[in-house]
């Protein structure tokens, strides 16, 4: 799934003006977010309440592509375009739609959706923006945007995260237990400067816009660590860029046991753990335009 695409962590798609140059370590954060949530993506284009199959979608903040691709698998006749801020996420996109043999049926479209003015996407059945929303600078404009974007009757899907999953134990690292809640709170400051909309109830927002909700859905992820070798390393590259937000509010101490858990050739290092888990929660709004 897309993006919850924060400065530090970053995480899911890009749209705005800060994400115009690539960054390979949020494109790998993308894809392991991918890989280890695939099941979770799934679950949730199965669930939203279409009238018919979509033929036309629409993915804002598409990122490297996690939802474009679970849209494509999921409703054969449509097409997708794909829109980010990113040169670099929509040139990984489209190297994944050749691999995967459905270049024909993905578009590209490389916009800043903070400006006032979309480009042309069409008329799509379906608009899907996976932890994107939350970074727009004018929520409300988007959201009217997307409004008169959609054929009428067509569905607006909005999946926004709780904020970045956690992975370890609560008693854990040892000497240091509770290390990775005080390193997330220490970036409460900066998401509350750069994102302020994150953990935005979007229910009241989407209905302002003309949008009448059908329905919202909170899912509980955890996934152990033993079903995908991929979980360390999301769990090490999501900690490396939490570390770089939380470095000036930590103590000494806890940014000594960080550095160890980051350590790749530590034996405590993260990526040599047997205890690691996924887990966080999703939260879906399926909104319709009449």
């Amino acid at each position: 799934m897309t993006t919850a695409h924060e400065h530090i962590p970053h995480h899911g798609g890009s749209h705005g003006h800060h994400q115009e140059h690539d960054d390979s370590g949020q494109a790998e954060i993308l894809d392991l977010d991918a890989e280890v949530l695939a099941e979770h993506i799934a679950s949730i284009t199965a669930w939203l309440p279409l009238k018919v199959e979509p033929r036309q979608i629409v993915d804002l903040g598409c990122g490297t592509g996690a939802g474009a691709f679970a849209l494509l698998e999921r409703f054969p006749e449509a097409r997708v375009t794909a829109v980010d801020a990113s040169v670099g996420h929509l040139r990984l996109l489209r190297e994944k739609a050749c691999a995967r043999g459905v270049s024909d049926r993905v578009r590209t479209v490389q916009a800043d959706l903070d400006t006032g003015h979309w480009p042309d996407l069409g008329t799509p059945d379906l608009v899907w923006a996976s932890a994107s929303m939350h970074h727009m600078a004018h929520p409300d404009r988007a959201l009217r945007n997307v409004h008169e974007l959609l054929a009428p009757g067509g569905l607006f899907a909005v999946v926004e995260l709780s904020g970045f999953p956690r992975f370890l134990p609560a008693d854990a690292p040892e000497g240091r237990p509770g290390l990775e809640e005080r390193a997330h709170r220490a970036t409460d400051g900066f998401h509350a400067e750069h994102v302020p909309h994150r953990g935005a109830d979007w229910g009241p927002m989407l209905a302002a816009a003309g949008f009448t909700v059908e329905d919202e859905r909170t899912i509980t992820v955890h996934i152990e660590g033993d079903r995908s070798e991929a979980v360390g390393r999301y769990a090490h590259r999501g900690l490396q860029r939490i570390r770089v937000a939380a470095a000036p509010a930590l103590s000494p101490e806890d940014l000594a046991a960080l550095d160890e858990l980051l350590d790749v050739d530590s034996p405590h290092g993260i990526l040599h753990r047997d205890d690691l888990a996924v887990r966080t929660e999703r939260t879906v709004w399926a909104a319709r335009r009449a």
